[in-house]
């Protein structure tokens, strides 16, 4: 007989109720059925309660991708017996330390993910609540779902919060020629669908309905949302909502061909890994050299290992996509900050790569080439701003280079607002808590800033330990947090005594969210879009014209 899900889950509860646990050390539990005990369709695992949530870390939704599943779609957890201890983050994925930031790792086996719940109790009843899944950020080659608490959605919105790792850079995103057609360049993303199926079987035994499972996600994180709503083949029917976090979907992806043969050659060549057995060559590649050879090969491209197309995992570029209806159709939260680039102008200055006045021309070129002219005479340097400032400012309105700007957010609203409600936002404080050593500019709303404000402490860092709010901006944190928990309950944004939040109508219909100041805005008029338009009609047309796409 078959070992069914279904029924290795009755069994236990049965055995939970009836008999207790038996723990790791063989010592029998009370009788009464232990709240943070949940049986999943692999095994049971056992978390914390505390501080009004329920908290369950480190469960395995996949295989290690070890040996021969390096570069293979993740396959199944292996069952356990016994109860799993899931009191503690597990398996942080290969990657170098950053911009700074401490975390690395050379662990393979990380495909984790966390369920954060409210503590037992509650005013949805169990197996009704929303569910978010959350999709850390970290430009494709970092982070980890470790550095987010996820309590404080869970409280807000009394709903199941959810965050997983997956894999990163040379290991989760680089295709070379010697992969599988289907997933090449696309094993993180694999990851992320796999824990999405994770929560279709598993969500309900920790409270959340799996008819109401909500995408989101910042930077890395808001492209992965992006590239699943690009791909209905692949994710039909596995989430109903989506929110992006400083994601531009319209945003050129490279080709799966030409970065397989660039990026991912270049790698296997640096690695001593050519020829027929290139692949088995990189499998048994140690995973320090794969880090270093993949930073070699990336020098300072920042998109090195971001998503790529022209594969079943990801057919279509996101203006065709979008503009033609061949998307996952389902309300969205979309939008960015207010100077998202500001960010890594902060980081070139604190690597010693300065931006002055003397070179702020040859500064635009590296960016906008033959328009860096055109560019200059709209953006004069006289308005008070240093040179690295205004630098990071003109990059947050259009960068042609990264999605992370915010006519690209504009582009994406207009387009799939022709499907879909989309409500689109600009987080937009003025002096939010440091993500990054101020190398002692004006910073303002940088990318990432939002993060503190829905997750306490955040900080880049296991350690959580960052500034905390004002007052003002402590009020602004919770008006976003019943935004965004409304929206996962209800497909419809509310806030109680804030702004209604209507769906995009048009470049005036963006909501603007400010310590004291929420209030509507014309985003296309604040950052000169029509003038970008001009420039890259290509990359920011209104309508998207196949021809020629």
């Amino acid at each position: 007989m078959h070992d069914q899900p279904g029924m290795r889950r009755a069994a236990l509860a049965a055995c939970l109720s009836l008999t207790g646990i038996l723990g790791a050390q063989g010592q029998e539990a009370p009788a009464k059925a232990d709240p943070s005990v949940v049986m999943t369709d692999t095994g049971a695992v056992a978390g914390t309660i505390g501080a009004g949530v329920r908290e369950h870390k480190g469960i395995p939704f996949a295989a290690p991708p070890v040996d021969k599943l390096r570069w293979a779609p993740p396959r199944p957890a292996a069952p356990w017996s016994g109860v799993l201890d899931a009191t503690r983050y597990r398996g942080l994925c290969p990657q170098t330390a950053r911009y700074g930031i401490p975390e690395a790792s050379v662990d393979e086996d990380c495909l984790y993910l966390n369920v954060t719940t409210p503590a037992p109790g509650g005013q949805i009843p169990q197996g009704k609540r929303p569910v978010i899944l959350w999709i850390h950020g970290g430009a494709f080659v970092g982070g980890s779902s470790g550095l987010y608490d996820l309590s404080a959605l869970a409280k807000a919105g009394d709903a199941v919060v959810v965050s997983m790792n997956y894999r990163l850079g040379v290991l989760g995103f680089m295709p070379h020629p010697a992969f599988d057609p289907d997933t090449n360049g696309a094993y993180g993303l694999q990851d992320q669908r796999a824990a999405l199926r994770w929560v279709q079987r598993n969500i309900a035994a920790f409270g959340g309905d799996p008819d109401n499972v909500t995408i989101a996600g910042e930077s890395a994180g808001a492209s992965g949302v992006c590239m699943h709503l690009l791909a209905p083949e692949q994710t039909q029917g596995l989430f109903h909502k989506a929110i992006i976090q400083s994601g531009g979907c319209t945003h050129r992806l490279r080709r799966v061909d030409a970065v397989a043969q660039t990026i991912g050659q270049r790698v296997a060549e640096i690695v001593g890994c050519t020829g027929a057995d290139a692949l088995a060559c990189l499998r048994n590649a140690p995973v320090a050299d794969l880090l270093a050879a993949g930073s070699a090969a990336a020098g300072s491209d920042l998109l090195a290992f971001a998503p790529v197309y022209g594969t079943p995992s990801q057919p279509l570029q996101g203006d065709e996509a979008l503009a033609t209806g061949r998307f996952v159709r389902v309300p969205l939260i979309q939008g960015g900050n207010t100077q998202e680039q500001r960010l890594y102008v902060a980081y070139e200055l604190l690597a010693g790569q300065l931006t002055t006045r003397d070179n702020f021309s040859v500064r635009l070129a590296q960016a906008y080439d033959d328009q860096s002219a055109r560019v200059a005479a709209e953006y004069p340097l006289d308005n008070g701003l240093s040179a690295a400032s205004q630098l990071g400012s003109i990059k947050s309105d259009f960068n042609p280079r990264v999605g992370l700007n915010n006519c690209i957010y504009l582009r994406t609203a207009q387009l799939a607002s022709k499907y879909v409600p989309v409500y689109e936002y600009e987080f937009a404080d003025p002096n939010p808590p440091d993500v990054v050593t101020n190398p002692g500019i004006a910073m303002g709303a940088v990318h990432s800033a939002e993060l503190p404000y829905q997750f306490p402490g955040f900080s880049n860092t296991m350690k959580r330990d960052g500034a905390p709010l004002t007052q003002s901006q402590q009020a602004l944190a919770a008006q976003m947090m019943a935004y965004w928990t409304s929206f996962a309950r209800t497909g419809t944004p509310m806030a109680f005594g804030a702004p209604r939040w209507l769906p995009f109508a048009g470049p005036d219909a963006v909501l603007r969210l400010e310590p004291d100041k929420t209030a509507w805005f014309d985003a296309d008029q604040a950052h000169r879009c029509g003038f970008w338009r001009a420039l890259y009609p290509d990359l920011l047309d209104q309508t998207y014209a196949l021809q020629g796409n």
